[in-house]
């Protein structure tokens, strides 16, 4: 009897041959190892650069993969090989914004060294991941928080989540809610956020409303753009310099949820001095650094309300005498405010009592 010849199964190209060329989308075919690589350093990291302490950086991060890095030097985009020496600690080796140091060898670039980071944006790594913190923006000024009025709809929850990862990560946030073309009356939050001392530029990329405010507001200075897919993340980069020409997608009319249209964090460089990181829309938002016991904290309102609660460890839950559930039952502080609040420390307690118990934050029932 003839004996049925046993073949290995091809196994699929998932990466780009002409990768150097088609830089933007080449990192994106195989996103389980990409997201693996998508974040930077941290403090504890800088002790396994190659070079000694007192290198001087001479290049920007643009964007990154596993073993490869494009950077800007001397006005230039460069493919760099990152230095084996460079070991990750806690959290990943790069992040588009980083400083680092690069050289030349054999006719090839390699990344050396990587520089401190003064700001960045992070959140916890997923359960799988080896790393405890993704770092997907390096020295930021402004961490520009993009929502929709509508379709997909305003949803707090990622906003405030945004605005905890800013605070802890030094950048200034700024909310940007675009497609106001698209509602006759704005959600009613945008003027709480407003009165508690946050930035809100309204835009919209039909009718060209807030676009200056927000060319104002970013230029001469390294932003991100984070937010929900749909949101219009990538139209507002093509309205704000129409040489990018980043690919666009609608947003799903049976869920309402967008389409992920950007697969990879990279930094642009527009017209007006402004250098802005487009990251993939996401649905959920863990925070990283902050457990739930601290998470009022971040919330001004009750943070300034919960000094004079009768318990230093109140939890504004239970506890008899609270001054927050006293000022909402008052109506001094807005139901969706304590509700927002309720939704991200519940979460994180969940995750706390998982097997995950490290990380805060990764629930995403809250939104």
């Amino acid at each position: 009897m003839k004996k049925k010849s046993v073949q290995k199964k091809k196994r699929k190209q998932v990466r780009t041959r002409n990768w150097e060329e088609a830089h933007e989308t080449a990192f994106t075919h195989d996103r389980a190892r990409h997201r693996r690589a998508q974040t930077a350093i941290s403090d504890v990291a800088v002790e396994s650069n190659s070079l000694s302490e007192d290198f001087v950086c001479n290049a920007l991060v643009i964007s990154h993969s596993k073993k490869w890095a494009f950077v800007l030097k001397d006005g230039q985009e460069e493919l760099c090989l990152i230095d084996e020496r460079l070991k990750e600690a806690n959290a990943t080796l790069l992040a588009p914004g980083d400083s680092v140091f690069v050289e030349r060898e054999a006719e090839k670039w390699f990344v050396r060294g990587v520089g401190p980071r003064n700001t960045r944006l992070s959140r916890p790594g997923h359960e799988h991941d080896r790393l405890d913190e993704q770092v997907f923006a390096a020295n930021i000024d402004c961490l520009i928080i993009v929502a929709a009025a509508a379709n997909p709809p305003f949803r707090t929850g990622l906003v405030d989540r945004y605005l905890i990862a800013a605070e802890v990560g030094g950048v200034t946030p700024i909310v940007c809610v675009n497609k106001m073309d698209l509602v006759d009356e704005e959600p009613p939050e945008l003027k709480d956020y407003e009165a508690l001392g946050f930035q809100v530029i309204r835009t919209s990329c039909e009718t060209g409303d807030g676009l200056k405010t927000l060319r104002q507001a970013l230029a001469g200075k390294l932003s991100i753009l984070s937010g929900h897919s749909g949101v219009g993340k990538s139209t507002l980069l093509n309205v704000l310099d129409e040489d990018l020409e980043v690919h666009t997608q609608e947003v799903s009319d049976v869920s309402q949820r967008g389409r992920h249209t950007t697969t990879a964090s990279r930094l642009y460089e527009l017209d007006g001095g402004i250098r802005i990181i487009d990251t993939p829309g996401i649905r959920a938002l863990g925070v990283w650094g902050v457990s739930p016991e601290e998470v009022a904290w971040f919330f001004p309102d009750l943070a300034e309300l919960g000094e004079n609660c009768h318990f230093r460890n109140c939890s504004h839950t239970h506890e008899p005498d609270c001054a927050v559930t006293e000022a909402l039952d008052a109506g001094e502080l807005t139901a969706w405010r304590y509700d927002s609040y309720l939704r991200i420390r519940g979460s994180m307690e969940e995750e706390q009592e998982g097997p995950f118990g490290d990380k805060y934050g990764r629930k995403s029932s809250d939104y």
